[in-house]
């Protein structure tokens, strides 16, 4: 069996790497002509990184991110409101770590071409269409850097590529359009001297404008502004991941706001680069797939960043997949299964995600009830995680 998978961001390159290790064949394609670590900060959740650990990349998580102990809630003078611990504090058998997106990627990318070889990722090849003919799916592609189409022919096709995914469009073009929470979002990194014990995430609030923080290593602060501007509605404009900003842009939202010893506008001002874009979602999907091609990560579920739980859910989806692939005598058996295991509950942490956006908070008592909540919806209970089979699928005789 040999998988195509379109993309290769986290969840491409884990899926590729989750099939190579249940014993399928798997190739990347992946339209930008380079990988490079663009991005900001990210945060993997334990039930991600017990998928990575697994997978063989705890070490590697621990030499590129922060190991999370707490997530403290404040004021915009850095008073105090709510603090729980989180990871290896918290109870789990995994850490939460706080990454740099592109860092990951790189880690990612290493891995897969360490074990199923150099040319597992093709760079600058655009995947444009796909059809299913006679038991294999059929998919035509385009290289970028010299406009020449060719193909490929593959047991199965995983769209992995976004959200402006092509595979999402041609299974489900009904599929509804990109959600704008009225929310805008300013995202940097910056080196600083850390707060706290050095591995806290922080969020401070005032009304409609909220400031998260925490530490991804390497002397670093990661940064994310986000302040409404509007009602939600269908989103009218281009959301692109790279847009940059200024900081005066965002600074006078944020005028005298502190974190501990931490001057909040010398944070903003202090990075290299900002980028800005939309929070946006979609309406969960009635059906993911079809046959031989399925959606995966933010092609089949793009969801607002509230929870920190878009990479992590990704990369459940890739072990997921692996996992019913590798135990099913047929492909297409082997993809309803996966999209039945894991359509209702990422369609749960969506409206989770859009719940918590909305939360009027007053208390501690407030934030220490919808966390809770948080946790038991999109199934990230302690107990439960730590007590879960693996997803590493039994090797056949």
């Amino acid at each position: 069996m040999t998988v195509l998978i379109a993309g290769a961001g986290i969840g491409g390159l884990t899926t590729a790497l989750s099939l190579h290790a249940a014993g399928v064949d798997a190739v990347v394609v992946e339209s930008a002509r380079e990988i490079r670590p663009l991005g900001v900060g990210i945060n993997l959740l334990p039930h991600a990184v017990r998928e990575l650990t697994e997978l063989g990349l705890g070490d590697g998580l621990a030499g590129i991110g922060v190991a999370t102990a707490e997530i403290v809630h404040c004021d915009r003078d850095g008073q105090e409101i709510f603090t729980e611990p989180r990871g290896l504090a918290q109870g789990y058998r995994w850490p939460q770590f706080s990454v740099h997106r592109g860092e990951l990627q790189l880690l990612l990318l290493a891995a897969v071409r360490e074990r199923l070889g150099a040319g597992a990722v093709r760079t600058g090849i655009r995947l444009t269409c796909f059809e299913e003919v006679a038991g294999r799916v059929q998919a035509g592609l385009v290289d970028r850097a010299t406009g020449a189409t060719g193909g490929m022919t593959a047991d199965a096709l995983v769209g992995a590529d976004g959200l402006h995914s092509v595979v999402r469009a041609r299974l489900r073009p009904d599929g509804g359009p990109l959600l704008w929470s009225g929310i805008r979002m300013w995202r940097g990194t910056t080196r600083s001297e850390p707060f706290r014990a050095g591995r806290s995430m922080a969020i401070l609030r005032d009304g409609d404008t909220q400031l998260i923080a925490y530490p991804i290593g390497r002397g670093r602060i990661n940064w994310v502004c986000q302040v409404r501007e509007s009602a939600p509605a269908p989103l009218a404009e281009e959301a692109g991941w790279n847009r940059t900003a200024r900081a005066a842009d965002v600074l006078p939202h944020y005028a005298g706001w502190r974190l501990g010893g931490l001057d909040v506008p010398a944070l903003l001002a202090g990075s290299e680069e900002i980028l800005t874009y939309p929070m946006v979602d979609r309406d969960p999907l009635p059906a993911w797939g079809r046959g031989r091609v399925t959606l995966l990560g933010d092609a089949a579920h793009p969801m607002y960043p509230v929870g920190a739980n878009g990479a992590s859910q990704a990369v459940v989806d890739a072990r997921v997949l692996a996992y019913e692939l590798a135990r099913s005598g047929d492909v297409a058996e082997g993809l309803a299964r996966y999209e039945a295991a894991r359509r209702e509950p990422t369609a749960a942490v969506v409206l989770a995600n859009r719940t918590m956006n909305r939360a009027t908070v007053r208390s501690p008592h407030d934030l220490a009830r919808i966390t809770d909540a948080y946790r038991h919806t999109t199934g990230s209970d302690v107990d439960v995680l730590n007590a879960r089979a693996s997803l590493t699928p039994c090797q056949k005789e």
